[in-house]
């Protein structure tokens, strides 16, 4: 797909600053600066994101905002985790990241993709990793109305408008899934639909009436994606599971919402020897109360949603910090942080003021091994919490 003119500009300008290389293109009449420019930035955002793919030669990256929206190795692999069957029909088939991992838990893959040009780099990238997927090049819901039966069907819905503008409500993307969902239950089993994090989880579990599961996904503690499946055992209401890799290690945290408004949280004015902070899939979810009650923590206000307790809870689905001391905002109080303090990490929960504004006021400088949360605790009192990370 790629001439070897290009393909060898590519290798050796791979560091390169692509804007820089688009001002000298009139010097290598015989390299597609465009193609060049695209492969060498595709790279460079690959690099983190999908370093198996970068590691294998000959795989060929699609635009910048294909790249933006395509799941990390991390979230597909996962995403592959939720499925298996006979067959697997992904009908936004994108850059391929997801289908191509959940490829390898079903017989048989169709990839469809209303692109030409994404068809063609899927086709390409498939064939390079041995994948057995079969492209498909059309408008999908078109298509689903004759597509044979499945075990699963993906789909992950454009989030922006015909004019270009970016949407939320799941039912304003691209297809309508909303409008699609008997369809797609008629197709498949299951289906499994991927969202924005920026999505109302209950907006969206008023618009779908199938959904059997919620799955909150985040790396390193920023959520990138929810997953909505739709059919199988469906129970009462939705299990909701969030996720949170960081490094080696995951956290996971299961509740249905029954459970969560059922949950009864002492709140309180004092902060004990340990201090917790929950993760971003359990913020995003909205999953408040029921970490208290679980592990016997008592919340610092019911708009505050950090907790404390005098045993420490290593399994808690966020970050832990050991408390080493709790000050006011008295004037001799911040002076004293101030003069004992050269820098910290601040975070605000609760609190009026914005950590930059916190941070002229200390005179601190960003990062070390010191946090100080802001916050108000259940008296209303505002406090600064000083203390230190638990483990990673």
């Amino acid at each position: 797909m790629i001439d070897e003119h290009t393909l060898a500009f590519i290798r050796d300008h791979a560091g390169d600053d692509v804007r820089q290389l688009a001002l000298q293109a009139a010097r290598y009449p015989l390299v597609d600066m465009r193609v060049a420019a695209t492969q060498i930035e595709g790279r460079r955002l690959a690099t983190s994101k999908l370093p198996s793919w970068t590691a294998t030669e000959g795989v060929i990256f699609p635009v910048r905002l294909s790249m933006e929206q395509c799941s990390s190795e991390q979230t597909a692999r996962y995403k592959a985790s939720l499925v298996g069957g006979e067959r697997l029909a992904d009908l936004t088939g994108g850059f391929g990241i997801d289908c191509s991992y959940m490829s390898e838990r079903f017989k048989k893959t169709t990839y469809i993709e209303r692109n030409e040009e994404l068809c063609r780099i899927a086709s390409h990238n498939f064939a390079l990793l041995e994948k057995n997927i079969t492209v498909v090049n059309g408008n999908s819901e078109e298509i689903l109305a004759s597509l044979e039966p499945q075990d699963w069907i993906f789909v992950d819905p454009a989030r922006r408008s015909a004019s270009g503008g970016k949407v939320v409500a799941l039912s304003d993307c691209e297809p309508n899934v909303c409008q699609l969902e008997d369809l797609l239950l008629q197709k498949a089993k299951r289906v499994m639909v991927k969202c924005s994090p920026m999505l109302d989880i209950s907006q969206a579990l008023r618009e779908l009436h199938s959904v059997s599961e919620v799955h909150v996904v985040s790396v390193g503690n920023e959520c990138k994606e929810l997953l909505f499946i739709l059919g199988g055992d469906m129970g009462d209401e939705p299990r909701i599971h969030t996720i949170n890799f960081r490094g080696e290690s995951t956290q996971v945290f299961a509740y249905t919402n029954a459970e969560e408004i059922n949950s009864y949280c002492t709140c309180t004015a004092s902060v004990s020897h340990y201090l917790y902070e929950p993760n971003s899939s359990l913020m995003k979810a909205g999953c408040f109360r029921l970490p208290a009650a679980r592990w016997g923590l008592l919340k610092l206000h019911r708009n505050t949603h950090l907790y404390t307790s005098d045993t420490l809870i290593k399994e808690f689905p966020g970050r832990v910090f050991e408390v080493k001391n709790v000050d006011g905002f008295g004037k001799n109080e911040l002076k004293r942080l101030s003069s004992e303090l050269k820098k910290a990490n601040i975070a605000v929960r609760n609190f009026p003021e914005r950590p930059e504004t916190l941070r002229k006021r200390l005179k601190l400088g960003d990062g070390g091994d010191t946090y100080l949360f802001a916050t108000t605790l259940d008296d209303e009192r505002r406090v600064i919490i000083q203390c230190e990370k638990v483990g990673v």
